[in-house]
């Protein structure tokens, strides 16, 4: 047994020691941050804090109104970003090189302060910064002055990246080959030894791959792997049963929101007119497209009316509405009042919209779920000052020692939202 042992233990030890050296390689390579939590919790958290303070001027890997965020705790201390984020005013007031150059590049623009959050907030937001939304930052490939491609906005350029990945391959096949030599070399040494019966056959053994796949443990493995799939895809299929979300369905007339809010910057409102006054923003009528399409009847400069834009005049000729598909849909049980959001509490529409001045075919951007809506009623702030709505709570917002939340006037009664 003891030769056993000795013939074990000199793999397993390069092993451990291989581990380590990785988990050290990694953690240099991709910038961990171990002041930054990497938890599900606190990217959750930190992603309702984002958007209901941040999302309107800021996005994570590419500039906005304010500059892109990924990255910051690898360009600055957590203890500068905190003090930036509470009052940027008065880090760039105290002479700050840092602040005061991002002032000035984005046009002595000052951010809000958001002293009213606290620390644990202000660290949820940061792992949500570093962490959240990853596959989106791939998916869109980055953008306008993002940190050019970088590896989930460490700070590394995916140019790096593969390097980095190429080396650390080569390494590991360089022990493996080590380790390789060193197990021959001592079967050899051993086969030339005296030893009993029992020991060399278990030095001499080979690897059966069919007496592994027909074992007992193998066999509760695979099956308990497979349940547990099973288990998961069904559970996720039941949280799934009534969300929509990423719902894209195809339009009569191909209206593109990237050309009309983005590129041409017409108002929601323009067109929705009801956001701001009633329950439904409404849908447009041929009417209101027909106030700018009486005159532009294609795009680019080309001559004739576009094939689009016929269909508006169809439909206006005709006396026939456009059938327009609805994507955004609430279950009947669910009261949600437009005014109240955008007009009262001040909500952009890209809180529950999604950028959808970047979107050339529209879709559902956000869950839509009662959780969702009861998590932002739990993290949204109420500004009453110079709110006529809400007049009568200027004096205990005043008195609040910690500013007042949706949740804190009702925001989270069931009869708000269900009749």
């Amino acid at each position: 047994m003891s030769i056993k042992r000795s013939l074990l233990s000199v793999p397993l030890r390069l092993s451990t020691l291989a581990m380590v050296f990785f988990l050290m390689l990694g953690a240099q390579a991709f910038g961990a941050n171990p002041d930054v939590s990497d938890s599900e919790e606190a990217i959750a958290a930190g992603k309702s804090v984002f958007n209901a303070n941040c999302k309107s001027c800021h996005k994570l890997d590419q500039k906005y109104t304010g500059p892109a965020l990924r990255g910051v705790t690898d360009r600055r201390s957590i203890e500068w970003a905190k003090s930036f984020i509470k009052n940027s005013q008065a880090v760039i007031a105290s002479g700050d090189p840092q602040a005061n150059a991002i002032y000035k590049e984005f046009g002595n623009l000052a951010m809000p302060a958001h002293e009213f959050l606290s620390d644990t907030e202000l660290e949820s937001l940061l792992s949500y910064i570093e962490y959240g939304d990853k596959e989106a930052a791939v998916a869109e490939g980055g953008g306008e002055g993002s940190t050019e491609q970088t590896a989930g906005g460490s700070g590394v350029p995916n140019e790096y990246l593969t390097i980095i990945l190429a080396v650390l391959v080569v390494v590991l096949l360089l022990i493996l080959i080590v380790l390789g030599l060193i197990i021959s070399v001592l079967t050899k040494y051993l086969n030339n030894q005296n030893l009993e019966e029992d020991d060399k056959e278990f030095i001499n053994q080979k690897f059966d791959v069919k007496k592994i796949l027909r074992s007992d443990a193998f066999v509760i493995i695979i099956t308990a792997l497979v349940i547990a799939l099973v288990a998961k895809t069904a559970i996720d299929g039941l949280y799934s049963v009534g969300v929509q979300q990423g719902y894209q369905p195809k339009q009569p007339i191909a209206f593109s929101h990237q050309l009309h809010a983005g590129q041409y910057e017409i108002q929601c409102q323009y067109c929705h007119t009801g956001v701001e006054i009633g329950k439904s923003a409404n849908i447009p009528s041929a009417n209101i497209c027909m106030n700018c399409h009486t005159h532009i009847q294609n795009v680019g400069g080309k001559e004739g009316v576009s094939s689009e834009i016929q269909k508006i005049y169809n439909a206006v000729d005709n006396n026939q509405p456009i059938e327009w598909v609805r994507i955004h849909n609430l279950p009947d049980l669910a009261y949600f009042n437009h005014s109240q959001h955008v007009a009262v509490g001040g909500i952009e529409c890209q809180t529950c919209h999604g950028p959808i001045e970047e979107m050339e075919v529209v879709y559902q951007h956000s869950s839509l779920t009662m959780g969702w809506c009861i998590d932002c009623h739990r993290q949204t702030d109420i500004n009453a000052v110079g709110n006529e709505y809400y007049d009568k709570l200027v004096q205990l917002h005043s008195d609040s020692k910690n500013s007042l939340k949706v949740k804190d006037i009702g925001g989270l009664e069931c009869a708000k939202c269900h009749y």
